[in-house]
């Protein structure tokens, strides 16, 4: 038995009233994901633990088996290990976004989804201005995602960084990173002060001046974000004896997969957008379910398309992520399999950010007697056989399926 896990980032939403009171899965045309509630058992999964921030570090931890009030302990650290940075026991990793500030307020956490190659530019600069190896380290990542690990500080529990995603439109002085205790303002500070200063160093860059040339957002502003140390994670083979296999474009996924013990299989064209390689996608799973147990397929683009609040978008990503990935490989795949479906956390499009509201999901199997579910979406599910699920696990429960 071959195992398949489909992860939409952000594919849940609300009834949007451009949709006719649907949401963008109600809306989507889907008729694979529909065929596959239809030949199994479908419910509502509780992802993002009462507590708990509703990113998909948290999220993804969770349909993959793990507790995050355990092992999430940064974003930073939990992607560290894609970009191949090693990370020592006090240690602490920051996600570093290359954003745009606007009049003194946050107003694109992606800077225009600015490219690899226009950020490793940027993030480049701010390294020559503040690297100092052992201590302060800047590292290139994935579009506006890069990295900033500071040696030797042990603490980063004792100061709040806000996610920018989450504070669009907010002035930039009033979400600066905050000091939860005395002790830690020395090290916030520290933070604030590369903040500030990157400010000058990305304003009148040529990449930048560029951009505005054209009419793009320009990248001026660094946003260190989701500190954390290594965590210790026991791998997936330790927890259910199966070799595995993740796909994904971003550096979360594959953090985490690496941690995980999976492999991790990198596709050409893979962007985390709208534009990404569906059918490399579909036919890397193919090829990588010949050596592995199971493979999980992670897909951005409905994630993002939430956060710029564009429904036409996030509809099309979903269309496309049924028909150009999810059916090539169920054409594809010669091997008896249970398979499921589901989001992390829903983004609406209301709102540009991540919830906790349970998500829908849907799993099919050799032997897994149907229910009444006839289409996958966050209403239609409710009526499924497994109901609420907030106690368990997604891949837990794949796995547990069939045996046979």
């Amino acid at each position: 038995m071959k195992y398949i896990l489909i992860i939409g980032d952000g594919m849940s939403d609300y009834p949007i009233p451009e949709l006719g009171n649907k949401t963008p899965l109600q809306a989507a045309i889907k008729p694979h994901m529909d065929t596959i509630a239809v030949r199994g058992q479908s419910g509502l999964i509780k992802n993002v633990p009462d507590g708990c921030t509703p990113g998909s570090d948290v999220a993804i931890c969770s349909v993959l088996s793990y507790n995050p009030r355990i092992y999430c302990t940064g974003r930073g650290a939990l992607e560290a290990p894609s970009r191949n940075i090693n990370l020592g026991a006090d240690d602490t990793a920051y996600r570093c976004n290359i954003i745009t500030e606007e009049n003194g307020a946050i107003t694109d956490y992606s800077a225009g989804h600015i490219t690899t190659e226009e950020a490793n530019q940027l993030i480049a600069a701010v390294k020559k201005a503040y690297n100092k190896p052992g201590e302060v380290e800047f590292y290139p990542g994935l579009d506006y995602r890069h990295f900033l690990i500071l040696r030797n500080f042990p603490h980063p529990e004792q100061i709040y960084c806000s996610p920018p995603h989450d504070v669009i439109g907010q002035a930039t002085n009033e979400v600066m990173p905050k000091a939860k205790v005395p002790e830690a303002e020395n090290n916030t500070q520290q933070l604030r002060d590369m903040i500030e200063g990157s400010r000058s160093i990305l304003r009148k860059h040529p990449v930048n001046l560029a951009r505005e040339k054209a009419g793009k957002k320009p990248g001026n502003l660094i946003w260190p974000w989701g500190g954390g140390k290594k965590p210790s994670m026991p791998t997936l083979k330790e927890k259910f004896g199966i070799k595995s296999a993740v796909i994904s474009a971003v550096d979360l996924v594959k953090g985490l997969g690496t941690y995980a013990g999976m492999d991790i299989i990198n596709v050409e064209g893979a962007t985390g957008l709208y534009n990404t390689n569906y059918e490399g996608k579909a036919d890397a799973a193919i090829k990588a379910l010949e050596t592995h147990d199971l493979v999980c397929v992670h897909v951005e683009a409905p994630d993002e398309a939430g956060h710029t609040r564009d429904y036409k978008l996030k509809v099309r990503t979903i269309e496309d992520l049924d028909k150009r990935l999810l059916g090539r490989i169920l054409s594809g795949i010669k091997e008896p399999y249970a398979i499921a479906i589901l989001p992390d956390h829903p983004t609406p499009v209301k709102i540009g950010t991540h919830t906790h509201d349970p998500v829908p999901f849907t799993i099919a199997a050799p032997n897994l007697k149907p229910d009444d579910v006839k289409t996958f979406d966050e209403f239609s599910v409710k009526q499924g056989k497994f109901g609420l699920v907030e106690k368990d696990y997604l891949l837990s429960i794949l796995l547990s399926i069939d045996k046979s």
